[in-house]
C-alpha cells in the first residue's frame, strides 16, 4: 500500500507493509542510506521489508525529501528536513500500529535513526545494518567521488578544500551527480551514532549487524566503541557479521538473503538473560 504524506517541500512517498497476523509484534521504519547508496539498497529493503510483515511486523518505508520518489530534489534537503521527516513517519506508524518501535537504518539511516530518536525522544528499538558511526567520516568519503572525478584537473586535496570551502560559506557542491547542499553536508557532518537519553525503558534492544564476503570476519573494529556507548546507556545489543556481497555500493543490484534472514530472527526472539551482546560471524 503507498501512502503519500505532504511535509515541508511537498509530498514524501511512503511504502507500507501491513504486518500478516495481527495484532503486530512490532512497527518498523526504515531510513534509507545516503545519496545512490539508497537506489543500490531499495530492493533489499523491499525484500526486508516484504520478510518482515510476513513475521508480523508493521514496516513503513519513507523516500526522505529530494529522495527517491518523494517531493523536491536531493540539493533541496537539509539533514533537520530528514528528521523532520522521519519523526512523521514514526508519528505515522504510531497512530496505525500499537507494537513497540524498531527504527530501522542502513549506512547513514543508522545516524539519522539515532538523531530522530534523541530528538524526538522516541522510546525505539534499533535495527542498524553497516552503521555508520561517523557522519564526518561518512561526509568525506562522500566528497571523495568529487576529488576523483576531477582528478585530471589538479590535486585531489585542492579539489576537496575547494568543496569544503564552498559548503561553509553555504554554497552547494555537485558530487557524482548529486547536489549537496550546506546544511544537509554540515547536519550529516555533526551526526554520530550515539544513544539516546534519558535512559531506555527496560527491555530496549539494538540489533547490529554488519556485512562481509568472508566467513572469517569479525566487527569492524571502529564499532567496539559506539557498540560499548549503547549497552552503557542501557540498551541490550546483539551485534553480528552476517555473510553478503556490500549491497549498498555493489556495481550491479545484488541481495544479501543471509542479512534479511537473520533480521528477522533478531527482531522475533529475544536475547537470554546476561547475553547482552554476540560478536560472533554468521555464515550464509
Amino acid at each position: 500500500m503507498l501512502a503519500a504524506d505532504a511535509g515541508r517541500g511537498g509530498q514524501r512517498l511512503c511504502l507500507f507493509h501491513p504486518a500478516r497476523n495481527t495484532p503486530a509484534r512490532g512497527a518498523v521504519l526504515y531510513l534509507h542510506p545516503f545519496a545512490e547508496e539508497m537506489n543500490k539498497a531499495r530492493r533489499m529493503a523491499a525484500l526486508q521489508s516484504r520478510a518482515l510483515a510476513d513475521a508480523g511486523f508493521d514496516v513503513l518505508q519513507l523516500d526522505l525529501l529530494g529522495c527517491g520518489d518523494s517531493s523536491g530534489d536531493f540539493g533541496d534537503a537539509s539533514w533537520d528536513d530528514w528528521v523532520a521527516d522521519a519523526l512523521q513517519g514514526a508519528r505515522w506508524l504510531a497512530q496505525r500500529s500499537p507494537a513497540p518501535l524498531w527504527l530501522w537504518g542502513l549506512r547513514a539511516g543508522a545516524l539519522l535513526a539515532s538523531d530522530v530518536a534523541r530528538r524526538g525522544a522516541l522510546d525505539a528499538n534499533f535495527l542498524f545494518w553497516q552503521p555508520a558511526s561517523s557522519g564526518k567520516l561518512l561526509l568525506q568519503q562522500f566528497l571523495r567521488l568529487k576529488a576523483a572525478s576531477r582528478l585530471t584537473e589538479g590535486n585531489a586535496r585542492a579539489v576537496l578544500d575547494e568543496a569544503r570551502s564552498d559548503l561553509a560559506q553555504g554554497q552547494a557542491v555537485h558530487v557524482g551527480g548529486y547536489w549537496l547542499s550546506s546544511a544537509l553536508a554540515q547536519g550529516l557532518e555533526a551526526a554520530t551514532l550515539m544513544p539516546p537519553s534519558p535512559p531506555p525503558a527496560a527491555g530496549r534492544r539494538v540489533v547490529w549487524f554488519e556485512v562481509a564476503s568472508r566467513a572469517d570476519a569479525t566487527l569492524a573494529p571502529a564499532s567496539a566503541a559506539p557498540i560499548a556507548r549503547w549497552q552503557q546507556a542501557g540498551f541490550e545489543v546483539h551485534s553480528a557479521v552476517v555473510n553478503g556481497p556490500p549491497f549498498w555500493q555493489a556495481t550491479e543490484i545484488e541481495d544479501a538473503p543471509a542479512l534479511v534472514a537473520q533480521s528477522v530472527q533478531a527482531l522475533s526472539t529475544r536475547l537470554p538473560s546476561g547475553s547482552a551482546a554476540a560478536t560472533s560471524p554468521s555464515a550464509a
